[in-house]
């Protein structure tokens, strides 16, 4: 993180598309929070004027029965 900083990647969203920081399993409701902090202290900006990265939910959302009842198809 500290690295893209360096690079001039200055806000959540910068760092979030340059490293995919926050795509993972938690879906940044862990590191985001980190990332912040390291934001705020490397580059002296007040923790509350750091903005989240913009969320993209699904465009409709689906039940998760929906998905598990899907069928594989073979691919072999």
């Amino acid at each position: 993180i500290i690295k893209y900083i360096e690079q001039g990647y200055h806000t959540l969203e910068e760092i979030k598309r340059a490293s995919r920081a926050g795509m993972g399993h938690c879906q940044g409701r862990t590191c985001q929070r980190l990332i912040a902090q390291i934001i705020s202290k490397k580059l002296g900006i007040p923790l509350e004027n750091i903005k989240p990265p913009t969320a993209h939910p699904p465009v409709k959302p689906i039940p998760l029965k929906v998905v598990l009842n899907l069928k594989r198809k073979d691919t072999t």
